[in-house]
C-alpha cells in the first residue's frame, strides 16, 4: 500500500528486535507518524483500538497505531491517558516503550532508527529501561522478567533492576489485576528458560508480593539423599527448566511451578524430609490458582501432581493395589490424557535434580502398564456376574488382579 506523503510508516518492537538478533518474526507492529484517524479510514484500515488508535491492514491484518505519548494519571498499568495526533513523533512514541532493545524502528527504506540504544544493549545482552516512565507501569516488571526468560544470557541493567525494586516498594505493583499478572506469568513460563523468570521477579522482590508462596521455599532444605541441590527453591528452577527443555505443555509447567509448595508449609520439626508436605501443598496450589484466576486445565493438574507426585516416585514400590489406587486417586480412567500429563510432570520433578538429568524414571512406565492392564478388564462382562451391590468391589478386585498378572512384583 502506498502512503501519503505526509505520513510515515515504521515497522516497531519486537520485529526489529528479532530480526537483528537473526530470529524469526512472528508479528509485524507499525507505528503511523503523521496521520489522523480519518486518514487511515480513507486508506480502508478498519479501527480495532479502545484505549489508543490502532488499525488493521486491509489486506495483511497487521496491526498499525498512529504515534502517541502516555501521561500517567492514576496508579496501576491503566492509568494512563494517551495523547495520539499528527504532530507526535517517531522518538516520541519510542521513549514510552519499555526497554530500548523494544524502542526501535524499521524505516520503509531498512533504515534502522534507534533513538535509546537498543543496539548497542542487544551487543552487550543488557535489558534496559528507556526512559523513567518505565516506573509508571506495574506491569514492565513482569514482561523484563519474562524477557530474562526468552534471553536467558541478557541481564537486566542494575538501574532497571533498582528501579524495579522501587516501584515494588513503592506498592506499585499492588495495582496489578490477577488476569495480566497470569498473562504475563503463563507467557514466562512458556520462554525457553522459565527459571529466569522467577529469579528475576526474586531479585526486585516481586516474587514476594506476585507469588509468596513460591518465595517462600527458598531456603528451605530438602534431604540431601534425594535432592543433591538441597534448596527447594533451586530444585523448583531446574524442574521447570526441564519441563521447557522437553517441550511441555503450559499446564505440565504451571504444576512443575507449583508441585512443591507444601514445603514452604511444613514445621521445621519436618525438614529435610517434608513428610506430609503433598497434602499440605494442596490449600496453597488452590489459593494461588484461584487469586490469580489460573484456566481449569491448569489448575486441576497442578492440585493433581501437588498431592500425588510423592506416590508416583514410590510407584516402583508399590504393590497392585496401591497402584490401582494411585491411578483411582489420580482419575486416570476417567481423564487419561491428564494422567500423562501427570507423569510427565513427576518426570520432570524426577529429573530436576543434579544427577538425575540421564536417569530414567521407570515408575512411569510401571504406572502406564498398571493403566493398561487395568483397562483391559471388561467391565461390563464383571458386573454382568457380580452379584447385587457388589458391582464396584467385583471391578476393583479384577483390575487389581490384572494389574498383578501384568506386572513383576
Amino acid at each position: 500500500m502506498r502512503f501519503p506523503a505526509h505520513i510515515q510508516v515504521y515497522v516497531v518492537g519486537g520485529a526489529v528486535r528479532d530480526r537483528l538478533l537473526g530470529l524469526p518474526v512472528q508479528d509485524r507492529d507499525h507505528v503511523v507518524v503523521g496521520a489522523t484517524p480519518e486518514d487511515m479510514a480513507r486508506l480502508g484500515f478498519r479501527p480495532v483500538g479502545r484505549d489508543f488508535p490502532v488499525f488493521l491492514h486491509p489486506e495483511t491484518q497487521e496491526e498499525y497505531a498512529l504515534a502517541r505519548t502516555e501521561r500517567k494519571t492514576a496508579r496501576g498499568y491503566k492509568g494512563f491517558q494517551v495523547y495520539a495526533s499528527p504532530e507526535v513523533t517517531l522518538e516520541q512514541d519510542l521513549i514510552r516503550r519499555d526497554l530500548t532493545i523494544n524502542a526501535m524502528a524499521e524505516a520503509e527504506d531498512g533504515r534502522i532508527i534507534d533513538p535509546y540504544g537498543g543496539q548497542r544493549d542487544l551487543a552487550a545482552k543488557v535489558l534496559r529501561h528507556v526512559s523513567a516512565a518505565f516506573a509508571e507501569d506495574p506491569l514492565r516488571i513482569l514482561r523484563v522478567a519474562r524477557f530474562a526468560a526468552r534471553f536467558p544470557d541478557f541481564g537486566v541493567a542494575p538501574e532497571t533492576l533498582e528501579l524495579m525494586r522501587a516501584m515494588v516498594r513503592s506498592g506499585e505493583i499492588d495495582a496489578l489485576v490477577p488476569e495480566r499478572v497470569w498473562q504475563e506469568i503463563s507467557r514466562g513460563l512458556m520462554e525457553g528458560r522459565p527459571s529466569r523468570l522467577i529469579e528475576v521477579l526474586r531479585d526486585c522482590g516481586a516474587l514476594a508480593k506476585l507469588l509468596p508462596e513460591v518465595d517462600a521455599l527458598f531456603g528451605v532444605p530438602q534431604d540431601p539423599a534425594k535432592h543433591p541441590e538441597i534448596d527447594t527453591g533451586v530444585h523448583l528452577l531446574r524442574v521447570l527448566d526441564w519441563a521447557a527443555a522437553q517441550g511441555h505443555e503450559l499446564p505440565v509447567r504451571y504444576a512443575a511451578l507449583v508441585h512443591d509448595l507444601g514445603k514452604g508449609l511444613t514445621p521445621r520439626s519436618r525438614w529435610p524430609d517434608h513428610n506430609g508436605h503433598e497434602a499440605a501443598g494442596i490449600a496453597a496450589v488452590r489459593g494461588v490458582s484461584t487469586r490469580l484466576k489460573v484456566p481449569t486445565d491448569c489448575k486441576e493438574l497442578a492440585l493433581t501432581v501437588a498431592r500425588w507426585h510423592g506416590e508416583a516416585h514410590r510407584a516402583d514400590r508399590l504393590d497392585a493395589a496401591g497402584l490401582l489406587a494411585l491411578l483411582e486417586a489420580t482419575d486416570a480412567f476417567r481423564r487419561p490424557e491428564r494422567f500423562e500429563q501427570f507423569l510427565l510432570a513427576c518426570a520432570d520433578d524426577h529429573h530436576g535434580r543434579p544427577g538425575y538429568e540421564t536417569r530414567p524414571f521407570s515408575q512411569a512406565e510401571r504406572l502406564r502398564q498398571a493403566l493398561t492392564a487395568a483397562r483391559s478388564v471388561d467391565a461390563g462382562a464383571v458386573a454382568a456376574a457380580a452379584p447385587a451391590g457388589g458391582i464396584p468391589k467385583a471391578i476393583h478386585a479384577a483390575r487389581t488382579a490384572a494389574i498383578a498378572a501384568a506386572l513383576p512384583s
